[in-house]
């Protein structure tokens, strides 16, 4: 016997595969940025770059609220195709986001992930630990902050799946050393 399904459902199933897999950082701002502009560049000289449009990924240093808006302290990250910070030790130096508006500190606390698309504004000097560091500014237009989500929270995975034994749909072995490393770098 044969199942036969309405011509429909498979335009059902191409839309929502599409807008589960859209960027964070909104279609207008990211036709701006120019793709062949590099996180190293804009470290080396921002002051060349002051106006250009940049979509950057890290991990949150630390928050503070100033007269100016918020301004977060990101260590840079190389993004993924969705936008969000890669799982890696890799990184280009430190930058600065500041939003024009308020963000509480606590909810945009250090370790957390974020994306940020806006303007350069040029660099800010400021003391990390015992040096001068010259940080590049985004004037942030959006800032998308990702889910925390932790392995204690998440219920036993994966689940058995006859005939083949243990199966987990989401596990990558090229990518991750056994299936619970794809929920480490969400925390």
């Amino acid at each position: 016997m044969r199942v036969k399904f309405p011509e429909w459902s498979l335009l059902w199933l191409v839309i929502l595969l599409l807008v589960g897999c859209a960027p964070v950082i909104s279609k207008p701002l990211r036709e701006q940025v120019d793709k062949t502009l590099a996180f190293r560049d804009v470290f080396k000289d921002p002051e060349a770059h002051k106006g250009t449009a940049v979509v950057w990924a890290g991990i949150i240093i630390e928050t503070k609220n100033t007269k100016e808006g918020t301004l977060i302290e990101i260590l840079q990250r190389p993004a993924d195709f969705l936008g969000a910070p890669e799982e890696s030790d890799k990184t280009e130096g430190r930058f600065l986001a500041l939003y024009a508006s308020y963000l509480d500190s606590a909810v945009y606390s250090k370790g957390r992930e974020v994306t940020v698309g806006g303007e350069v504004e040029g660099k800010r000097v400021m003391p990390l630990g015992e040096i001068q560091y010259a940080y590049p500014v985004v004037l942030a237009k959006e800032i998308y902050l990702w889910p925390e989500t932790s392995k204690e929270r998440l219920t036993p995975y994966p689940y058995p799946y006859h005939p083949w034994g243990w199966y987990d749909p989401f596990w990558r072995p090229w990518a991750y050393p056994y299936p619970y490393d794809r929920f480490r770098h969400r925390r």
